[in-house]
């Protein structure tokens, strides 16, 4: 059950993460640096894109791993 609890909670996690987080930090970093050419614009927009994603993940899957170890723990026999 552990791993289901994880589940149903890095699924939201990421979600959110892609609807409210990783397009301003994808502009925010973009920001930062001047480029000669537009496909190095655009690489580095949805690399941070999807790392954003992959941390929103991580981030719920691991809440998701406490949560589930606390209400799931095997019982003595």
């Amino acid at each position: 059950m552990r791993y289901l609890t994880a589940i149903l909670f890095a699924i939201p996690a990421a979600l959110l993460a892609t609807l409210y987080v990783s397009g301003p930090v994808a502009n925010w970093y973009t920001a930062l640096y001047t480029y000669d050419d537009p496909d190095a614009v655009a690489a580095a927009h949805a690399t941070a894109f999807m790392i954003t994603n992959l941390l929103g993940l991580g981030v719920g899957w691991t809440i998701g791993w406490w949560i589930g170890g606390a209400l799931f723990r095997r019982r003595e026999v």
